[in-house]
This record gives C-alpha cells, sequence and structure tokens, in this order.
C-alpha cells in the first residue's frame, strides 16, 4: 500500500525534525518544509494528503498559506501554532482548517488527530461502518441498530466514530478527549468522558465498549467497512 504523504510546514528545523521523525515512524511520507516558499513548491509537485502547518512563520502567515491552498484543494489541513487567542482559533477554522491544535501540545494528541484524518482518506469511498447490527452511514452521520435508527447526540455519534475506526485498541480518557473533544480538554471535567460513553452504550443496548480498569476503553468487536 502506498504511503500517505504530510505537508509539514514548521520553520523551528528540531521541533520539525522531532515531529517528522516520530509521522515516519507511524507509517506516512513527510515532505519538510522550512518556510513558505519552500511549502508551496512542494505542495505543486507532490500528491499531498494532509498538511500541518504553523501559523507564525518567518516568511509569512500559515494562514495565507491555508487561503492559497483552499482555493484549490479541499486537502485536509491541521494548524499547530503557539497563537492560542479564541480569535485565532476561530480565524483558522474559518479558513478551512480541519483541526487547531495549540502549543505545547501532546505528540500522541496529534498522532491521534493525524490518523483520524489519514482514515477519512482511506475511507473516502466507505459508505459504512457495520458491527453486528450497528450500522452508521459516515455521509448522512446517521446509525441504526437493526431496522430501527438511534438517535445520539453530536459527540455521541463523534466517540461512536472514534471507536468504530479504531477497534481492539485501548485508549485512555484522556486520549479520547483529545481525540473527540477539544485539544486541550476546555470545559470539560474528569466526568465528561465516562458520562458521554455510558450514555452510548445505554442507546446502543451493546457491550462493543469495555472498560480496561484503570487504563481505558476498548471496542472489542470486528468492525467491516462497506
Amino acid at each position: 500500500m502506498q504511503k500517505k504523504t504530510i505537508l509539514l510546514l514548521e520553520d523551528d528545523e528540531n521541533l520539525n525534525r522531532g515531529i517528522a521523525m516520530r509521522l515516519e515512524k507511524e507509517g506516512y511520507h513527510v515532505l519538510p518544509a522550512f518556510g513558505m516558499s519552500q511549502a508551496k513548491d512542494l505542495f505543486e509537485r507532490h500528491e499531498v494528503h494532509l498538511i500541518i502547518t504553523d501559523i507564525t512563520l518567518k516568511d509569512g502567515s500559515g494562514l495565507e498559506f491555508c487561503r492559497k491552498v483552499r482555493e484549490q484543494s479541499s486537502v485536509y489541513l491541521i494548524f499547530l501554532t503557539a497563537l492560542d487567542d479564541e480569535m485565532d482559533i476561530v480565524n483558522g477554522y474559518d479558513l478551512g482548517a480541519d483541526d487547531y491544535i495549540t502549543k505545547p501540545f501532546s505528540l500522541m494528541a496529534l498522532l491521534l488527530k493525524v490518523h483520524a484524518l489519514m482514515r477519512r482518506v482511506e475511507v473516502a469511498q466507505t459508505s459504512y461502518l457495520v458491527c453486528g447490527d450497528i450500522r452508521v452511514s459516515l455521509r448522512e452521520m446517521k446509525v441504526w441498530k437493526g431496522q430501527e435508527p438511534l438517535f445520539l447526540s453530536k459527540k455521541e455519534m463523534q466517540l461512536l466514530i472514534f471507536f468504530l475506526e479504531n477497534p481492539r485498541q485501548i485508549f485512555s480518557k484522556e486520549q479520547i478527549a483529545d481525540a473527540v473533544w477539544d485539544m486541550d480538554g476546555q470545559f470539560m471535567d474528569d466526568n465528561t468522558v465516562p458520562v458521554n460513553i455510558s450514555r452510548l452504550k445505554r442507546k446502543l443496548g451493546s457491550d462493543g465498549i469495555q472498560n480496561v480498569r484503570g487504563i481505558g476503553y476498548i471496542w472489542t468487536k470486528e468492525v467491516l467497512k462497506e
């Protein structure tokens, strides 16, 4: 299988190399860029599946780079920046970012976000995730149990898709929060993840989600993609 390609625009050379090394260890092909002009050239010459970019760059703004990219492509894009003001975050999403991560950041949290977006690339042609009598339409964002529709909240739906896309892997409460809620766990308390998982399990009427005592949660059953 061909490796998925990530364009990494970060002008801190040590940080760039550290992130690139970890991403390559995870099986991705990384195109490191240390400035806007280099990033633009790499993007034009390669098939890129995901862009990770800083905003404050020595030779320009990552926001402007995002604006240029969005004029010609819907490629997935993550901002990775020290700008943590609410308006900066809003501007990032308004320009078409798929995620916004503030520094300092957890490398594991970044990897979870990258894996999630890359799975979207993989399942672009996939319409459904199926596990037993549970069926999720990724295009309609609807879920059925047998023939009956299940009505889930937005976060419950995101939780379900997260587990179905990552079956038989144990995730800590913090990793789930990073993947489904805001990166820094803003406006969350310690009970947010367990409470939402409990509600989801009750609505599903399934033992697919199991609590691994002292570690986290796991989806224990096989998942099919259709």
